[in-house]
């Protein structure tokens, strides 16, 4: 059986100090459209136990974010989570990253993330992530050129992407407890940005990059991944 890393935050209080983590329904969703016929390990920078951010337990009470916060495996598997040092990219089909503000804080300079998500780009897999989670992405490039050793171009240079937009995240007031913008970085890298209404599910798919812009997106990011892994 193919197995699939889900990659968490382990950054527990954004710039501003408000309590932050991996989201909910950004786990959940994608999760248990995968779980039944995928093998799922966890991983993050800290490894066991990655925060799951308190303010997405109390707005999601939807069935599926409830099963996964009481769910004994998931429970068991958060626990057990590797550091993202310890994961070899050549175990796995695929990568995801959970979003929620701590992937833009903690992964997107994690040198040790930037080399494990290049890994799995350059070997030929699927690489996904929602929300804030393509904030893990803006170090990944392509394989160097073989003959000049030039840097290879970001992942999202003329690649469509999505994650959350500058627009959603205004409403939700927290521009100031991020070091930078997901949609400006995605744009400036020269990604071809595509969006959906704040708040509405998106799910964009460009080869073997596969982004979703916000929490309703995570149940149609599983979806298109599960479609990918099967192709």
């Amino acid at each position: 059986m193919s197995k699939i890393l889900f990659v968490y935050t382990s950054v527990t209080k954004t710039l501003t100090g408000s309590e932050s983590g991996w989201y909910l329904p950004e786990a959940a969703h994608p999760y248990y459209i995968l779980a039944p016929l995928y093998d799922i390990d966890f991983a993050a920078p800290l490894g066991p136990n990655p925060p799951v951010d308190p303010a997405s337990v109390e707005l999601f009470k939807d069935e599926e974010s409830q099963k996964f916060l009481a769910d004994e495996t998931v429970k068991q598997k958060l626990a057990s989570a590797k550091k993202l040092s310890d994961v070899d990219a050549a175990d796995y089909a695929a990568i995801f990253y959970v979003g929620g503000h701590g992937p833009v804080i903690d992964l997107a300079t994690d040198p040790v993330n930037v080399k494990l998500a290049n890994a799995f780009w350059r070997s030929n897999k699927i690489v996904s992530a929602v929300c804030h989670g393509p904030a893990a992405l803006v170090g990944v490039t392509d394989a160097p050129d073989p003959v000049t050793g030039a840097q290879g171009a970001s992942i999202f240079k003329d690649r469509a992407a999505t994650c959350l937009t500058y627009t959603e995240e205004t409403q939700l007031q927290k521009t100031d407890a991020i070091p930078f913008q997901p949609e400006h970085k995605l744009r400036e890298l020269g990604a071809k940005f595509e969006n959906a209404g704040p708040f509405e599910a998106k799910v964009v798919v460009d080869g073997r990059l596969i982004t979703g812009q916000n929490p309703a997106s995570g149940k149609p990011l599983g979806e298109a991944l599960l479609k990918a892994l099967k192709q």
